[in-house]
Protein backbone atom coordinates (compact mmCIF):
# COMPACT_ATOMS: atom_id res chain seq x y z
CA UNK A 1 0.00 0.00 0.00
CA UNK A 2 2.30 2.33 0.91
CA UNK A 3 4.62 1.44 -2.17
CA UNK A 4 1.95 2.75 -4.53
CA UNK A 5 1.27 5.65 -2.31
CA UNK A 6 4.93 6.64 -2.70
CA UNK A 7 4.76 6.42 -6.68
CA UNK A 8 1.90 8.64 -7.53
CA UNK A 9 3.94 11.31 -5.14
CA UNK A 10 6.09 13.63 -7.31
CA UNK A 11 9.89 14.32 -5.98
CA UNK A 12 8.16 18.14 -5.16
CA UNK A 13 5.58 16.59 -2.79
CA UNK A 14 2.90 16.96 -5.05
CA UNK A 15 0.62 13.91 -6.54
CA UNK A 16 1.45 13.28 -10.30
CA UNK A 17 -1.09 13.33 -12.51
CA UNK A 18 -0.81 10.17 -14.84
CA UNK A 19 -1.32 11.05 -18.94
CA UNK A 20 -4.44 9.18 -19.98
CA UNK A 21 -3.85 6.70 -22.67
CA UNK A 22 -5.34 7.65 -25.91
CA UNK A 23 -5.63 3.99 -26.69
CA UNK A 24 -8.29 2.63 -24.39
CA UNK A 25 -11.95 3.02 -24.94
CA UNK A 26 -14.79 3.58 -22.77
CA UNK A 27 -17.15 0.18 -22.51
CA UNK A 28 -20.50 0.16 -24.57
CA UNK A 29 -23.33 0.45 -22.56
CA UNK A 30 -24.96 -3.04 -22.55
CA UNK A 31 -27.61 -3.05 -25.00
CA UNK A 32 -31.50 -3.69 -23.22
CA UNK A 33 -32.69 -7.22 -24.25
CA UNK A 34 -35.89 -7.13 -25.90
CA UNK A 35 -39.27 -7.17 -24.10
CA UNK A 36 -41.92 -9.81 -24.67
CA UNK A 37 -42.96 -8.26 -26.78
CA UNK A 38 -40.53 -7.54 -29.05
CA UNK A 39 -39.86 -11.27 -29.09
CA UNK A 40 -43.41 -12.37 -29.61
CA UNK A 41 -43.22 -9.39 -32.89
CA UNK A 42 -40.15 -11.13 -34.29
CA UNK A 43 -41.52 -15.36 -34.01
CA UNK A 44 -44.51 -13.35 -35.48
CA UNK A 45 -42.95 -11.77 -38.43
CA UNK A 46 -41.00 -14.80 -39.55
CA UNK A 47 -44.66 -16.69 -39.89
CA UNK A 48 -45.79 -15.64 -43.79
CA UNK A 49 -49.23 -17.12 -43.41
CA UNK A 50 -49.22 -14.86 -40.42
CA UNK A 51 -48.24 -12.03 -42.41
CA UNK A 52 -49.93 -12.53 -45.33
CA UNK A 53 -52.77 -12.95 -42.89
CA UNK A 54 -52.56 -9.43 -40.88
CA UNK A 55 -51.26 -7.22 -44.41
CA UNK A 56 -54.92 -8.85 -45.54
CA UNK A 57 -57.12 -7.85 -42.63
CA UNK A 58 -55.48 -4.20 -42.68
CA UNK A 59 -56.25 -4.13 -46.53
CA UNK A 60 -59.90 -4.76 -45.84
CA UNK A 61 -60.18 -2.84 -42.61
CA UNK A 62 -58.55 0.67 -44.48
CA UNK A 63 -60.86 0.11 -47.40
CA UNK A 64 -63.74 -0.12 -45.05
CA UNK A 65 -62.28 3.08 -43.33
CA UNK A 66 -62.07 4.69 -46.31
CA UNK A 67 -65.42 3.43 -48.24
CA UNK A 68 -66.45 6.66 -49.05
CA UNK A 69 -63.57 8.05 -50.80
CA UNK A 70 -63.11 5.08 -53.00
CA UNK A 71 -66.59 4.39 -54.19
CA UNK A 72 -67.66 6.00 -57.40
CA UNK A 73 -71.34 5.00 -56.38
CA UNK A 74 -73.72 5.00 -53.83
CA UNK A 75 -74.54 1.60 -51.81
CA UNK A 76 -77.75 2.39 -52.26
CA UNK A 77 -78.41 4.00 -55.77
CA UNK A 78 -80.92 2.27 -57.88
CA UNK A 79 -80.86 2.33 -61.64
CA UNK A 80 -83.13 0.20 -63.21
CA UNK A 81 -81.16 1.12 -66.74
CA UNK A 82 -78.40 -0.67 -65.94
CA UNK A 83 -79.23 -3.88 -64.14
CA UNK A 84 -77.17 -6.77 -64.14
CA UNK A 85 -74.76 -5.30 -66.22
CA UNK A 86 -71.22 -7.57 -66.18
CA UNK A 87 -67.61 -6.62 -64.70
CA UNK A 88 -66.41 -3.42 -66.46
CA UNK A 89 -69.13 -2.24 -68.03
CA UNK A 90 -70.31 1.48 -68.08
CA UNK A 91 -67.28 2.50 -65.11
CA UNK A 92 -69.24 -0.13 -63.31
CA UNK A 93 -65.53 -2.23 -61.92
CA UNK A 94 -67.63 -5.66 -60.73
CA UNK A 95 -70.85 -4.66 -62.63
CA UNK A 96 -73.94 -4.09 -60.97
CA UNK A 97 -77.01 -5.95 -59.31
CA UNK A 98 -80.47 -6.96 -60.20
CA UNK A 99 -82.00 -3.55 -59.39
CA UNK A 100 -78.85 -1.58 -61.10
CA UNK A 101 -76.62 -0.94 -57.88
CA UNK A 102 -73.07 -1.13 -58.08
CA UNK A 103 -71.37 -4.08 -56.51
CA UNK A 104 -67.84 -2.86 -55.88
CA UNK A 105 -69.49 0.04 -53.96
CA UNK A 106 -71.85 -2.46 -51.69
CA UNK A 107 -68.52 -4.64 -51.01
CA UNK A 108 -67.05 -1.56 -49.50
CA UNK A 109 -69.68 -0.39 -47.54
CA UNK A 110 -71.00 -4.09 -46.26
CA UNK A 111 -67.11 -4.44 -45.06
CA UNK A 112 -67.72 -1.75 -42.69
CA UNK A 113 -70.94 -3.58 -41.14
CA UNK A 114 -69.04 -7.00 -41.33
CA UNK A 115 -65.87 -5.90 -39.95
CA UNK A 116 -67.70 -3.79 -37.23
CA UNK A 117 -69.64 -7.09 -36.23
CA UNK A 118 -66.85 -8.97 -36.24
CA UNK A 119 -64.54 -6.70 -34.03
CA UNK A 120 -67.35 -5.56 -31.54
CA UNK A 121 -68.31 -8.89 -30.96
CA UNK A 122 -64.95 -10.54 -30.33
CA UNK A 123 -63.92 -7.50 -28.08
CA UNK A 124 -66.71 -7.23 -25.84
CA UNK A 125 -67.01 -10.67 -25.63
CA UNK A 126 -63.16 -10.80 -24.50
CA UNK A 127 -64.21 -8.58 -21.89
CA UNK A 128 -67.26 -10.37 -20.77
CA UNK A 129 -65.96 -13.44 -20.52
CA UNK A 130 -62.36 -12.24 -19.07
CA UNK A 131 -64.10 -10.91 -15.95
CA UNK A 132 -66.63 -13.97 -15.08
CA UNK A 133 -63.66 -16.85 -16.05
CA UNK A 134 -61.33 -14.41 -13.45
CA UNK A 135 -63.65 -13.84 -10.74
CA UNK A 136 -64.68 -17.81 -11.26
CA UNK A 137 -60.82 -19.34 -11.32
CA UNK A 138 -59.68 -16.60 -8.36
CA UNK A 139 -62.32 -17.13 -5.68
CA UNK A 140 -63.47 -20.21 -6.28
CA UNK A 141 -66.04 -21.82 -4.28
CA UNK A 142 -69.73 -20.80 -4.55
CA UNK A 143 -69.12 -17.86 -7.19
CA UNK A 144 -67.42 -20.44 -9.41
CA UNK A 145 -70.11 -22.97 -8.97
CA UNK A 146 -72.62 -20.36 -10.09
CA UNK A 147 -70.93 -18.78 -12.53
CA UNK A 148 -69.70 -22.53 -14.38
CA UNK A 149 -73.30 -23.65 -14.30
CA UNK A 150 -74.62 -20.52 -15.71
CA UNK A 151 -72.10 -21.51 -18.86
CA UNK A 152 -73.17 -24.39 -18.74
CA UNK A 153 -76.88 -23.45 -19.38
CA UNK A 154 -75.92 -21.37 -22.19
CA UNK A 155 -73.63 -23.95 -24.16
CA UNK A 156 -76.55 -26.35 -23.84
CA UNK A 157 -78.96 -23.62 -25.70
CA UNK A 158 -78.98 -23.68 -29.77
CA UNK A 159 -77.25 -20.04 -30.13
CA UNK A 160 -78.62 -19.81 -33.41
CA UNK A 161 -82.10 -20.41 -32.82
CA UNK A 162 -81.43 -18.28 -30.03
CA UNK A 163 -80.02 -15.41 -32.39
CA UNK A 164 -82.75 -16.28 -34.85
CA UNK A 165 -85.46 -15.92 -31.56
CA UNK A 166 -84.26 -12.58 -30.40
CA UNK A 167 -83.94 -11.17 -33.64
CA UNK A 168 -87.15 -12.29 -34.62
CA UNK A 169 -89.14 -10.52 -31.91
CA UNK A 170 -86.65 -7.14 -31.38
CA UNK A 171 -86.03 -6.29 -35.01
CA UNK A 172 -83.37 -6.82 -36.57
CA UNK A 173 -81.27 -3.72 -36.13
CA UNK A 174 -77.33 -4.05 -36.03
CA UNK A 175 -76.92 -3.04 -32.65
CA UNK A 176 -79.43 -5.92 -31.49
CA UNK A 177 -77.03 -8.33 -33.56
CA UNK A 178 -74.17 -7.27 -31.93
CA UNK A 179 -75.63 -7.61 -28.58
CA UNK A 180 -76.90 -10.73 -29.16
CA UNK A 181 -74.24 -12.02 -31.22
CA UNK A 182 -72.54 -10.66 -27.68
CA UNK A 183 -74.37 -12.47 -25.45
CA UNK A 184 -73.99 -15.84 -27.02
CA UNK A 185 -70.16 -15.69 -27.62
CA UNK A 186 -68.55 -15.12 -24.26
CA UNK A 187 -68.74 -18.70 -22.53
CA UNK A 188 -65.57 -20.00 -24.38
CA UNK A 189 -63.02 -16.92 -23.20
CA UNK A 190 -64.78 -17.57 -19.55
CA UNK A 191 -63.78 -20.78 -19.49
CA UNK A 192 -60.59 -20.61 -20.74
CA UNK A 193 -59.62 -17.90 -18.45
CA UNK A 194 -61.00 -20.02 -15.31
CA UNK A 195 -58.85 -22.47 -16.56
CA UNK A 196 -55.92 -20.43 -16.49
CA UNK A 197 -56.30 -18.43 -13.33
CA UNK A 198 -56.86 -21.87 -11.53
CA UNK A 199 -53.04 -22.68 -12.42
CA UNK A 200 -51.84 -19.17 -12.03
CA UNK A 201 -53.58 -18.48 -8.24
CA UNK A 202 -51.13 -21.29 -6.83
CA UNK A 203 -47.81 -19.72 -7.66
CA UNK A 204 -45.53 -18.31 -5.54
CA UNK A 205 -45.56 -14.77 -7.07
CA UNK A 206 -49.39 -14.63 -6.24
CA UNK A 207 -48.22 -15.79 -2.60
CA UNK A 208 -45.95 -12.97 -2.26
CA UNK A 209 -48.49 -10.58 -3.58
CA UNK A 210 -50.78 -11.66 -0.97
CA UNK A 211 -48.29 -11.66 2.19
CA UNK A 212 -47.36 -8.06 1.54
CA UNK A 213 -50.97 -6.61 1.16
CA UNK A 214 -52.07 -7.24 -2.58
CA UNK A 215 -55.71 -6.77 -2.82
CA UNK A 216 -57.52 -9.35 -4.38
CA UNK A 217 -58.66 -7.31 -7.25
CA UNK A 218 -55.08 -5.58 -7.47
CA UNK A 219 -53.85 -10.04 -8.02
CA UNK A 220 -56.30 -10.34 -10.71
CA UNK A 221 -56.20 -7.03 -12.71
CA UNK A 222 -52.01 -6.40 -11.92
CA UNK A 223 -51.25 -9.79 -12.14
CA UNK A 224 -53.18 -12.86 -13.01
CA UNK A 225 -54.87 -11.40 -15.95
CA UNK A 226 -51.28 -9.88 -17.25
CA UNK A 227 -50.07 -13.77 -17.72
CA UNK A 228 -52.99 -14.78 -19.06
CA UNK A 229 -53.43 -12.10 -21.57
CA UNK A 230 -51.84 -14.36 -24.48
CA UNK A 231 -53.94 -17.03 -24.98
CA UNK A 232 -56.81 -14.48 -24.48
CA UNK A 233 -55.47 -12.48 -27.75
CA UNK A 234 -55.62 -16.04 -29.81
CA UNK A 235 -58.83 -16.61 -29.02
CA UNK A 236 -59.82 -13.51 -29.49
CA UNK A 237 -58.59 -13.44 -33.18
CA UNK A 238 -60.52 -16.59 -33.60
CA UNK A 239 -63.61 -15.03 -32.34
CA UNK A 240 -63.55 -12.41 -34.93
CA UNK A 241 -64.01 -15.02 -37.81
CA UNK A 242 -66.67 -16.25 -36.19
CA UNK A 243 -68.52 -13.17 -35.37
CA UNK A 244 -68.55 -12.51 -39.24
CA UNK A 245 -69.85 -16.21 -40.03
CA UNK A 246 -72.69 -15.42 -37.80
CA UNK A 247 -73.30 -12.36 -38.89
CA UNK A 248 -73.67 -13.60 -42.37
CA UNK A 249 -75.44 -16.49 -42.06
CA UNK A 250 -78.13 -13.76 -40.05
CA UNK A 251 -78.27 -11.55 -42.86
CA UNK A 252 -78.62 -14.73 -45.26
CA UNK A 253 -81.68 -15.95 -43.66
CA UNK A 254 -83.16 -12.02 -43.74
CA UNK A 255 -82.84 -11.47 -39.65
CA UNK A 256 -79.58 -9.36 -39.76
CA UNK A 257 -78.95 -5.99 -41.78
CA UNK A 258 -81.82 -4.26 -43.58
CA UNK A 259 -82.05 -2.00 -46.15
CA UNK A 260 -81.07 0.53 -47.08
CA UNK A 261 -78.05 -0.97 -44.61
CA UNK A 262 -76.00 -3.86 -46.32
CA UNK A 263 -73.45 -6.13 -45.44
CA UNK A 264 -71.73 -9.33 -46.89
CA UNK A 265 -74.41 -11.82 -45.88
CA UNK A 266 -77.04 -9.30 -47.12
CA UNK A 267 -75.55 -9.59 -50.78
CA UNK A 268 -75.54 -13.54 -50.51
CA UNK A 269 -79.28 -13.22 -49.08
CA UNK A 270 -79.84 -10.62 -52.07
CA UNK A 271 -77.69 -13.19 -54.97
CA UNK A 272 -79.72 -16.06 -54.22
CA UNK A 273 -82.88 -15.23 -56.19
CA UNK A 274 -80.69 -14.83 -59.25
CA UNK A 275 -78.32 -17.76 -59.28
CA UNK A 276 -79.67 -18.80 -62.64
CA UNK A 277 -79.38 -15.48 -64.57
CA UNK A 278 -76.26 -13.86 -62.72
CA UNK A 279 -74.35 -15.99 -60.23
CA UNK A 280 -71.21 -14.16 -60.25
CA UNK A 281 -73.38 -11.71 -57.74
CA UNK A 282 -72.94 -14.53 -54.93
CA UNK A 283 -69.46 -14.78 -55.62
CA UNK A 284 -67.86 -11.62 -54.67
CA UNK A 285 -69.43 -11.56 -50.92
CA UNK A 286 -69.17 -14.94 -50.38
CA UNK A 287 -64.99 -14.27 -51.37
CA UNK A 288 -64.35 -11.69 -49.07
CA UNK A 289 -66.01 -13.96 -46.11
CA UNK A 290 -63.85 -16.94 -47.29
CA UNK A 291 -60.32 -14.53 -47.48
CA UNK A 292 -61.47 -12.33 -44.28
CA UNK A 293 -61.92 -15.23 -42.33
CA UNK A 294 -59.21 -17.46 -43.63
CA UNK A 295 -56.85 -14.47 -42.64
CA UNK A 296 -58.08 -14.15 -39.35
CA UNK A 297 -57.56 -17.48 -38.57
CA UNK A 298 -53.88 -17.20 -40.23
CA UNK A 299 -53.07 -14.04 -37.77
CA UNK A 300 -54.81 -16.14 -34.79
CA UNK A 301 -52.57 -19.27 -35.40
CA UNK A 302 -49.33 -16.93 -36.17
CA UNK A 303 -49.67 -15.27 -32.71
CA UNK A 304 -50.77 -18.87 -31.01
CA UNK A 305 -47.22 -19.71 -32.82
CA UNK A 306 -45.50 -16.82 -31.72
CA UNK A 307 -46.67 -17.45 -27.88
CA UNK A 308 -45.63 -20.66 -27.67
CA UNK A 309 -42.23 -21.13 -26.23
CA UNK A 310 -42.04 -24.92 -27.20
CA UNK A 311 -42.63 -23.71 -30.93
CA UNK A 312 -39.78 -23.63 -32.99
CA UNK A 313 -38.75 -21.63 -35.34
CA UNK A 314 -39.37 -21.83 -38.68
CA UNK A 315 -36.83 -23.34 -41.08
CA UNK A 316 -36.27 -21.22 -44.00
CA UNK A 317 -36.25 -22.37 -47.31
CA UNK A 318 -32.58 -21.80 -47.74
CA UNK A 319 -32.02 -24.18 -45.12
CA UNK A 320 -34.71 -26.79 -46.10
CA UNK A 321 -33.39 -26.60 -49.39
CA UNK A 322 -29.38 -27.48 -48.14
CA UNK A 323 -30.76 -30.05 -45.75
CA UNK A 324 -32.36 -32.10 -48.80
CA UNK A 325 -29.53 -31.73 -50.47
CA UNK A 326 -27.26 -33.34 -47.82
CA UNK A 327 -29.41 -36.04 -46.97
CA UNK A 328 -31.79 -36.91 -48.99
CA UNK A 329 -30.86 -39.96 -51.18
Amino acid sequence: MSANLNNDIAPGGQPSVQPQREDVQPTAPLKKPPGPWMTVWKKFSRNVYAMTGLVVVLIFVIAAILAPLLAPYEPSHIDLMFANLPAGTDNHLLGTDELGRDIFSRLLYSSRISLLVGFAVAAASVIIGSLIGSLAGYFGGWLDTIFMRFVDVMNSIPLLFLNILVLAIFGSKVSYMIMILIFTSWMSVARLVRGTFLQLRETQYVEAAKAIGVSSWGIIFRHLLRNASFPIIVNATLMVGGAILSESALSYLGLGVQEPDTSWGKMLSNAQEFMLIDPIQAVYPGLCIFIVVLAVNFVGDGIRDALDPRQKAMVSRRRLKQWRKDYSK
